[in-house]
């Protein structure tokens, strides 16, 4: 990987990030704060646009620049834009506050919702 693609996979990550805090207060603020609605859309969403950018641009015969793109998109800006760690503390959070069914909910969401957006990404990169 050329030194131009990682200052670039830098830049979207930092790009990502700065839509993440943007789009997460957006939802808490539609939806309040009782349940980490944000995270969870981030998430989602972020594991779509992985799975398009991967079926777009990351087959086995992809030429250096679609591999190069799927880097500064799925690694840089989709990488900044998606958060396991907050989604982690946030469950953490609902167990502290004895909210189990809450948390168990959440951190399932997390997985297998964000799994099947990605793979439903995926297949309609490859179909486009």
């Amino acid at each position: 990987m050329s030194g131009a693609v990682v200052v670039l996979v830098a830049l979207a990550g930092g790009v990502g990030a700065v839509v993440r805090v943007v789009v997460d207060g957006e939802v808490r603020t539609r939806l309040g704060g009782r349940l980490p609605w944000g995270t969870a859309v981030v998430n989602v969403l972020g594991s779509l646009l992985i799975g398009l950018v991967t079926g777009l641009l990351g087959g086995p015969a992809a030429p250096a620049s679609d591999a190069a793109a799927a880097a500064v998109l799925a690694t840089g800006f989709c990488g900044g834009f998606t958060t396991f760690g907050t989604a982690v503390v946030e469950v953490l959070r609902l167990l502290e506050q004895r909210r189990v069914g809450a948390a168990a909910a959440a951190a399932a969401a997390t997985v297998v919702v964000s799994t099947l957006a990605a793979a439903l990404g995926l297949v309609l990169g490859r179909a486009l």
